[in-house]
């Protein structure tokens, strides 16, 4: 395409010659043809024409694109942009047909409808760098793998999976029509890439005379200029269009994917693509891999699970527990001071049973499992997104992105330009003094609302440390300690950790609600340069709140819980002594099975209500607002009345869809060795997302402005960084919050029996502590104490340490046992960690990121791109030559007489072209 200078640095002025009788006029009316066609369209009796089309009135043009307004009583200045913004697209090239609000539903909505001719088209597809196709794909596909028949029932028709042929493409170049395959023009483009291209002009459009850097339909949608902008869908989702021209993709996408039954079907990728879009399409590719491969490490966990049932009489230490001669003669000291009294440990019997199901020897197998799961998973992504990225024509995308598709609001915000080195042409920048200062403050605002999450754990843990006691003391005599069922599970524990959630999710839930609007703020702040950045830089920050926000409670529960509560006599408090707040122990079936329920409760939960939320609060506000209009015939209500009474799909609709899965993600790789069936539960999740957020998309959501993107983005790299650090929590897991390593220790060095059995590790395990050397402010109450207690002569209690006992000359010290187990645990995460990250990186080293018959297809196709070009410039310069030598004996006689034709301009709208 030929390039001209730019007008106000934002507009390329191109001349068009109206073609003279006899030429093709590629789509455009001429001034008196549009006059007739008006005559014409109002003559068409409306009552007799169904208005569930995509068509003008004339039902030729198709309706790329819908603006709706209403027209305010004091909206002068609304109505003196509308008019300057729509006169100024129509010099942009694109076509307008006006629905009276005396049309619409309501009575008061106009909507202003679209068309974007062939000559507009053909510019912008230059201008943005489209691929088409040029060439059928002679490269043949590979045969059909072995009993393909098995996965017949889970295949979708062909014509689903492939709704068109496979081509070689090439970037659409306006001057070079002819060495495309158009068969049809109105029909060569898309409507996904129609609609892209006719965003592209909307969001660059000035709409005022003044001042030439107010423009974009998202400043008039933000000041009520406009009510909505959106493409149309082609039709009812339940019914195929009436219209044969219209290709109703939209049904097939229900009937053939988006429907529930279908929740065990392949997903038509390229169908969903061709409609959407390729972010689109990517995430749900994105979506159906990490289901599948889900699948894996579900079966993998479950067999892990299984095996703690089958080997559960084995559980030699939870028999003692139980036993009344044993764990029914050991007491243990109280887990609070005051108010709590002495127990005995066979009171812990069924946690310790429950407990064992996940902390056995195959726990560290599957923990193994899973960071070499990982690596497979995200390898194999990277050779399924880059056959992604070539046959959705996405290969040399990036350096496109960049180059063309700066966001409006940069050109807007920086007023500073400076010469681009490549193309020698002036362009926008942001300053090195302005960029910086703007990303200091935004790293600073983030850190301080982190800063905020943490500061509220620690204040739920405080809240957790002060009321256990007071809970034990008030419920102790409860009426509800009498109920027959539930009476039981009644427990100070109970109330004060479901006390505690609560609180711990109101503000989770308010500090999400703020920090969104502000990471949104900042990320503006900081005037990203193209929509890619923008997406970017909002990633990070979301994720690194929400990184916090969600796995804290894990964290704390994993590593902290239980580690540095001191012993009976120097217990260790969360704020100094004065404070009265003595750190936390671990429930009496330990921390890991504590950390198993909270993970399953967290991971859970949000899964639960993510999906009930998805699925239900658009379909209850669609309901709403269509409740006067559902039952109207497609006579009366029309496809665009249809569309605007759904709703809109967000510009970070695709980021939450993205941050829900990747929180997932991170729940079953950083705690999953203290819940192998996490991947179980993650995969049943899943395979209900992908039929959940289809159905949102096909059902209840207008259609989404199409947009490229060549792959998931900064969430590759936060998948990347989660894969790490998950190997390092699963090894830490492992070593000190489990008891794997204590007990691996005493069998095979520490069991004092003629075989290694585990015969004696509990009494092994706890320490002892002589009763009079309580403190006051620790030794409880007499009435706290059990009448069994009062009743007998006991000197001494037990509790989870390995330290000397009293009367030695050590006493209370940490025993050689302690750091025998200490050296174990630590030896076992660098050698766990070594082992895994060793496997990951020769893994890595072995697939290759792109497979070989992708990078052949992408040299073959750029070899024929060559080749025709060659050709068909050759081709064209025969032609030439072979005309001027026809007309060279009569060149003297040859004049050149005068037309009439004007030519007509076209303002391109564009960014600056670097």
């Amino acid at each position: 395409m030929n390039r001209g200078k730019s007008s106000d640095e934002t507009l390329i002025e191109m001349d068009r010659t109206t073609w003279s009788s006899g030429e093709e006029n590629n789509g455009f009316h001429a001034s008196s043809d549009k006059e007739t066609l008006q005559l014409e369209n109002a003559e068409v009796d409306k009552q007799q024409q169904s208005k569930d089309s995509v068509y003008f009135r004339d039902g030729i043009r198709r309706v790329d694109f819908v603006l709706s307004y209403i027209d305010d009583k004091d909206g002068e200045k609304k109505q003196d942009r509308r008019k300057e913004f729509e006169a100024n697209l129509q010099k942009a090239g694109l076509e307008l047909e006006t629905e009276d609000k005396s049309e619409s539903e309501d009575g008061k909505t106009y909507f202003l409808k679209i068309h974007v001719p062939w000559e507009v088209l053909a510019t912008y597809a230059d201008v943005l760098k489209i691929k088409v196709p040029f060439k059928t794909n002679d490269i043949p596909d590979k045969k059909d793998m072995p009993m393909s028949w098995l996965f017949t029932p889970y295949r979708l028709p062909e014509h689903v999976m492939q709704p068109e042929p496979d081509y070689f493409t090439a970037t659409f170049d306006k001057s070079k029509t002819d060495f495309f395959l158009i068969e049809d023009k109105e029909t060569f483009f898309p409507p996904s890439t129609r609609n892209r291209i006719v965003y592209y002009i909307l969001s660059r459009c000035p709409y005022s005379k003044e001042d030439k850097d107010k423009k974009g339909i998202k400043r008039l949608l933000n000041n009520g200029t406009y009510t909505a902008a959106f493409p149309l869908h082609d039709c009812r989702y339940w019914t195929r269009s009436r219209d044969a021209n219209c290709e109703s993709e939209r049904y097939s996408l229900y009937k053939y994917w988006a429907r529930f039954t279908c929740f065990y079907k392949e997903q038509p990728l390229n169908l969903i693509r061709k409609y959407y879009g390729e972010k689109i399409g990517i995430y749900f590719a994105w979506l159906g891999f990490y289901t599948e491969m889900l699948s894996y490490a579900a079966v993998v966990g479950l067999l892990c699970f299984i095996y703690g049932v089958a080997s559960f009489d084995e559980n030699v230490w939870s028999k003692e527990i139980c036993n009344e001669t044993i764990g029914g003669q050991i007491v243990m000291c109280p887990l609070c001071d005051k108010k709590c009294g002495y127990w005995k440990l066979n009171t812990t019997c069924s946690a310790s049973w429950q407990s064992y199901l996940f902390d056995n020897t195959a726990t560290v197998f599957f923990a193994i499992f899973m960071g070499i799961w990982v690596t497979l998973f995200l390898e194999f992504w990277k050779r399924r997104q880059a056959r992604l990225e070539y046959e959705w024509d996405l290969v040399d995308f990036e350096e496109e992105q960049q180059q063309l598709q700066l966001r409006p609001e940069y050109e807007i915000k920086c007023t500073s330009r400076q010469l681009n080195r490549v193309t020698q042409e002036m362009e926008p920048y942001l300053p090195l003094t302005s960029k910086c200062a703007r990303s200091i403050l935004s790293g600073a605002t983030v850190l301080f609302w982190i800063s905020l999450i943490i500061a509220s754990i620690i204040g739920v843990i405080a809240y957790r440390l002060a009321v256990f006691a007071a809970f034990a003391s008030i419920m102790k005599d409860s009426p509800t300690t009498k109920l027959d069922v539930v009476g039981t599970f009644i427990t100070p524990q109970f109330a004060t950790s479901v006390t505690a959630s609560c609180i711990n999710f109101v503000i989770i839930m308010i500090l999400n609600f703020l920090y969104e609007r502000v990471a949104i703020k900042i990320t503006d702040m900081e005037v990203p340069r193209t929509h890619l950045e923008y997406e970017n830089k909002l990633t990070v920050k979301m994720f690194l709140f929400q990184f916090v926000n969600y796995y804290s409670s894990c964290f704390y529960v994993a590593f902290f819980k239980g580690k540095f509560v001191g012993y009976p006599g120097s217990y260790a408090y969360m704020f100094g002594e004065w404070s009265g707040l003595r750190n936390e122990e671990c429930e009496p079936g330990g921390c890991l099975i504590e950390l198993t329920t909270q993970l399953v409760i967290v991971m859970v939960g949000k899964q639960v209500w993510g999906n009930i939320q998805e699925a239900l609060v658009p379909w209850l506000l669609n309901w709403w607002v269509s409740r006067s209009a559902r039952n109207h015939p497609e006579s009366l209500y029309s496809r665009w009345e249809q569309d605007h009474d759904l709703q809109c799909f967000s510009q970070l609709g695709l980021f939450y869809e993205y941050l829900e899965m990747v929180i997932q993600f991170g729940f079953i790789t950083l705690f999953v060795a203290s819940f192998p069936l996490a991947p179980l539960l993650a995969l049943m999740n899943n395979i209900l997302e992908v039929r959940v957020d289809a159905w949102k998309f096909t059902t209840q959501f207008r259609r989404p402005v199409a947009s490229k993107a060549h792959s998931i983005g900064a969430w590759e790299e936060i998948l990347n960084m989660i894969a790490v650090f998950s190997v390092v929590t699963n090894a830490f897991i492992v070593s000190f919050t489990s008891d794997m390593i204590p007990r691996l220790v005493y069998k095979y060095a520490y069991n004092t029996g003629t075989e290694n059995t585990m015969e004696g590790y509990i009494s092994d395990s706890l320490s002892v502590f002589n009763i009079s050397e309580f403190k006051p402010q620790n030794r409880p109450d007499d009435d706290e104490n059990p009448d069994w207690f009062k009743s007998s002569n006991i000197t001494t209690c037990r509790y989870r340490d390995y330290r000397y006992p009293p009367g030695h000359e050590k006493q209370y010290a940490h025993t050689m046992q302690f750091w025998h187990i200490l050296a174990a645990k630590l030896a076992f995460i660098i050698i766990m960690e070594h082992v895994v990250f060793v496997v990951k990186f020769f893994v890595a080293w072995l697939i290759a990121d792109v497979p070989s018959d992708v990078k052949a297809r992408i040299k073959r196709e750029r070899y024929l791109i060559q080749e025709y070009l060659h050709d068909y410039e050759l081709e064209k310069l025969k032609i030439q030559l072979s005309q001027n030598s026809q007309n060279g004996p009569n060149i003297e006689e040859c004049t050149c007489p005068t037309t009439a034709v004007t030519p007509v301009k076209l303002e391109v709208l564009s960014d600056c072209l670097t």
